[in-house]
């Protein structure tokens, strides 16, 4: 991976421009949790038309995981609302290709697999609230130790629509137990990136069995005194893809997220 100018500190201390040129030209190529902080970060989801309203009333019926914060029109690149001039086929660090269910590509630009009737769903993501945890006191493993988040399929079923069926997907972070509440309180004031926690303690009760493997991103040591915390993820589609076998869908790589020029606060409420 090219090592850029000035090391891993500055990095986390670019802008969301500076950073997506860098993930354009091939210069940069990591998770980005703990980059922009203060800045919004985004899920990526790219379907054919045919295919978008059935996913676009999913992300209704199943707003915490996939709550929607932009949708670019068929054809478009340039989030407009969120980001404009960014290009979305080109701006993100990693992205992951399925065709028909099965994962075939994992590339760092999808020029190549571009349609002109593609939809682009932005998707609210858990670590937009990230800053929000550190100011409070709480704090993030996987940012600490450079890791990517640690994510997990459970045995909830998100609430189908149309073609789209598949588990719920949730990040995990571990908190101290007296920290869990403030925890709660801080995420829930973003709901438009999954907002509280939709689970604590007892990982087996959602169907997850072992957090030294997480189905996706990095596992991190849970410590004496805290409490496994999950949270709605915008992988979600992903294991959506897998179950409901479209054509077609582009998204990010888990962890490699959309950054976008909106601040967080603009999703607090």
């Amino acid at each position: 991976m090219p090592n850029p100018e000035g090391g891993a500190d500055r990095v986390a201390h670019w802008s969301p421009r500076r950073l997506r040129e860098a993930f354009r030209q091939g210069e940069l190529n990591r998770p980005t949790s703990g980059l922009a902080m203060g800045y919004t970060q985004a899920n990526l989801v790219v379907l054919p038309q045919d295919l978008a309203f059935d996913f676009l009333l999913f992300c209704q019926r199943n707003p915490k995981p996939c709550p929607v914060i932009e949708v670019v029109e068929a054809g478009g690149a340039d989030p407009r609302l969120t980001a404009p001039g960014a290009d979305l086929r080109t701006d993100l660090p990693r992205y992951r290709v399925f065709r028909d269910g099965q994962l075939t590509a994992e590339v760092s630009d999808i020029t190549s697999h571009w349609r002109a009737d593609f939809v682009s769903f932005l998707l609210g993501c858990s670590f937009t609230f990230e800053a929000a945890l550190l100011q409070a006191g709480i704090e993030l493993r996987h940012t600490r130790e450079g890791k990517n988040v640690a994510m997990y399929k459970t045995n909830v079923a998100c609430t189908p629509a149309g073609v789209f069926h598949g588990p719920l997907v949730v990040s995990m972070r571990p908190i101290p137990a007296g920290q869990v509440s403030e925890a709660v309180e801080v995420s829930g004031a973003y709901p438009a990136v999954h907002g509280a926690p939709v689970h604590v303690g007892e990982p087996a009760a959602i169907g997850i069995h072992d957090l030294s493997r997480p189905d996706y991103g990095d596992a991190v040591e849970i410590a004496p005194g805290e409490l496994p915390v999950f949270w709605a993820c915008g992988v979600t589609p992903q294991a959506v893809a897998l179950a409901s076998r479209p054509s077609i869908m582009i998204t990010h790589a888990p962890g490699y997220m959309f950054i976008t020029d909106q601040r967080d606060e603009a999703y607090r409420v």
